[in-house]
C-alpha cells in the first residue's frame, strides 16, 4: 500500500481563492481593502523570504500590504511603538512580527502588545485562551491548515485518536485544541513522554510538530493512518520533514515535505487577515473560508 499525497500547495490554491473573491466582496461594502502589517527586525535570510513571500500573497488577495524593516538593533521601546501605531491605524486590520526576534527582544512583550482582534498568527494570550475554550479568535495559522487538511480527508473526525508530537505554543498546543474541538481524543506526546512509539501506534491521525529531521519511523505509524508532517528542516539533502519519508507505505494518508504544510500556512494567514477585517467592520465574512 502507498499511502495518498495530501496535496497542500492544490488545497491552499483554491483557499486563496476563496479568499480572493471574499476580499473583493469585502473592498466593495467597506470602501477599502483589508490591510495587513508585516514587521521584519533584521536580515535573517529564512525571514526575509517569509516577508516577501507573505507580501505577494497579500497583493495577490487583492488586499493592502504594509511592510516594516527594521534594523537587528532597534530597541525593544522602538518595535513597540511602532506595533502601538499599528495598533491605532484604522487600515490595519492585521499585525504579525516575523519570529525569530534578536535576542535583545522580548517576544512576549511584543506579542501581547499587539491588539488580540489584529493578531493574525493567533499567538496572543488572549486568543489562545479563545482557542482553549471554545470562543471565536484568531488560529495560528499552520495548526489551522493542518486541521482543514485532515477535514478534507475525514470529513467527520469525531472519535478518532489523534496524537500531536510536540508541545509548541505555535502548533502543538493550538493543534490539539482543535483536534479536541472536533471531538478527536487527543493525546499529546513531547521530550519527556515515556513511551513515544507506544502512543503514536494507536493514533488514527499523527500530526508530527517536532523539528528533528525523520524522527517519526513508518514502524511507529498504525497502517492506513492519516499524518501531517509539519516539519520543514534543511539538511545536506534539502528539506525534510519530522516523519521518514519511508512511512509513505505504511499510511493511508500523508503530506509531503515540501508541498504539504507549507503552502497553507500563509493561505491561512489571508483568511485570518479578512476575517480579522470583516469583525472590526463588522462585515460578516463566509465562515466556510
Amino acid at each position: 500500500m502507498t499511502a495518498r499525497l495530501i496535496d497542500g500547495k492544490a488545497f491552499a490554491a483554491q483557499l486563496r481563492g476563496r479568499v480572493a473573491t471574499a476580499a473583493a466582496a469585502f473592498t466593495e461594502q467597506a470602501g477599502r481593502k483589508p490591510g495587513l502589517a508585516v514587521v521584519l527586525v533584521g536580515e535573517d535570510p529564512a525571514s526575509s523570504v517569509y516577508v516577501r513571500s507573505k507580501g505577494k500573497a497579500t497583493l495577490a488577495a487583492g488586499m493592502e500590504s504594509f511592510e516594516h524593516r527594521l534594523s537587528a538593533d532597534v530597541s525593544e521601546a522602538e518595535l513597540i511603538a511602532l506595533v502601538d501605531r499599528l495598533n491605532a491605524d484604522e487600515t490595519v486590520d492585521g499585525i504579525l512580527v516575523q519570529l525569530p526576534l534578536p535576542k535583545h527582544i522580548d517576544e512576549r512583550a511584543v506579542i501581547t502588545r499587539i491588539d488580540p482582534d489584529k493578531d493574525v498568527d493567533g499567538f496572543h494570550p488572549v486568543n489562545a485562551g479563545r482557542l482553549a475554550t471554545g470562543l471565536d479568535g484568531l488560529v495560528p495559522c499552520t495548526p489551522l491548515g493542518c486541521l482543514m487538511l485532515l477535514q478534507d480527508i475525514h470529513p467527520h473526525l469525531a472519535g478518532l485518536e489523534a496524537v500531536v508530537i510536540g508541545r509548541s505554543n505555535i502548533v502543538g498546543k493550538p493543534m490539539a485544541a482543535l483536534l479536541l474541538q472536533q471531538s478527536c481524543t487527543v493525546t499529546t506526546v513531547h521530550s519527556r513522554t515515556r513511551d513515544v512509539m507506544g502512543h503514536v501506534r494507536q493514533a488514527d491521525i499523527v500530526v508530527a510538530a517536532v523539528g528533528i529531521p525523520g524522527f517519526v519511523q513508518p514502524e511507529w505509524i498504525k497502517p492506513g493512518a492519516t499524518v501531517i508532517d509539519v516539519g520543514i528542516n534543511r539538511t545536506g539533502d534539502g528539506l525534510v520533514g519530522d516523519v521518514d519519508p519511508r512511512a509513505v507505505e505504511v499510511a493511508g494518508a500523508i503530506t509531503p515535505v515540501p508541498g504539504g504544510v507549507g503552502p497553507m500556512t500563509i493561505a491561512v494567514l489571508m483568511r485570518n487577515t479578512l476575517v480579522a477585517a470583516g469583525r472590526r467592520a463588522g462585515i460578516a465574512v463566509d465562515p466556510a473560508l
